[in-house]
């Protein structure tokens, strides 16, 4: 099935986020030391955090990749979604202890000015996960991934975490020492923010939720198929990567079974090309008279 494929392509994106995360967080947290520059330990800290994060998506794409068994008839696709969860609250954790430390450092008032060192640091990993962004990003695009699009989000975040460290750091040169510690703070920020999105999607798609948008241009492409008198109902959720929809319509009642299922086979095809849903529910009913 292509759908385990694509979960399989997924994976290389995890360990190229898990790669990065591991020579930056170590490059941060032993640059930030030496050079005396809060924000850049804070932003060490959160690619560490990310490491775990991006261990949970690759064991949620591992398990997603499953076949089907005796109590999972739809196979195990919703783990990577759980996943994105885990790594949420991963980040979330991070964030918080990430506003502690800066805020200690402000009050404990620590006048070390870093060094400018920790600012091309900040400026070169900012580079670094701006390319793991775009290649990930791309990833979760082709192979409609929520797991691997939340490591996007999570990259892109950091490259952005890693500027504001490195305008922190420049401006503290300039004998705003305290704008350092401050920009440790905003890091904390953005880290809770983006774990706060990666959050409330995850918990949209595992409740059912669906993007309202799109099922209501699902329903009115499926009412202009041919010898669809009615759409009466039109319901859909994420499993995993791949969209499940449920249909009701109604046709002539003068049709045989065989016409029938021709218009449920002729819906099925336009929905797999056009949305590429693979798996549809479609339910008719005769029209009234």
């Amino acid at each position: 099935m292509d759908t385990y494929k694509e979960l399989k392509q997924g994976e290389k994106g995890a360990w190229l986020s898990i790669a990065a995360y591991i020579f930056l967080a170590l490059l941060k947290l032993i640059v930030g030391y030496i050079g005396h520059s809060k924000a850049l330990q804070a932003d060490g800290l959160n690619n560490s955090t990310d490491v775990a994060a991006s261990i949970a998506i690759l064991i949620g794409l591992k398990i997603a990749r499953k076949p089907p068994d005796e109590d999972h008839h739809y196979g195990h696709f919703r783990a990577e979604t759980i996943a994105s969860l885990v790594a949420a609250f991963i980040m979330i954790t991070v964030g918080f202890q990430v506003l502690y430390d800066a805020g200690y450092s402000f009050f404990s008032k620590e006048e070390d000015t870093p060094n400018m060192l920790t600012a091309w640091t900040a400026v070169f990993s900012a580079g670094v996960m701006y390319i793991v962004y775009r290649y990930n990003h791309r990833l979760a695009k082709r192979i409609n991934s929520q797991a691997m699009m939340a490591a996007a989000q999570d990259n892109r975040s950091d490259a952005l975490v890693s500027i504001g460290a490195f305008i922190g750091i420049v401006g503290s040169q300039f004998g705003l020492s305290w704008l350092d510690t401050l920009t440790a703070f905003i890091v904390g920020l953005i880290i809770i923010k983006t774990a706060w999105e990666i959050f409330k999607q995850a918990t949209h798609t595992l409740t059912d939720g669906f993007d309202q948008d799109l099922l209501e241009e699902i329903h009115q492409t499926i009412a202009r198929v041919p010898d669809v008198q009615q759409v009466c109902s039109v319901k859909a959720r994420m499993h995993g990567n791949f969209t499940l929809v449920d249909v009701t319509i109604t046709v002539d009642p003068h049709l045989n079974v065989v016409e029938s299922h021709l218009i449920t086979e002729h819906i099925e095809e336009i929905l797999l090309e056009k949305y590429n849903i693979q798996d549809a529910v479609i339910h008719i009913e005769p029209a009234s008279s």
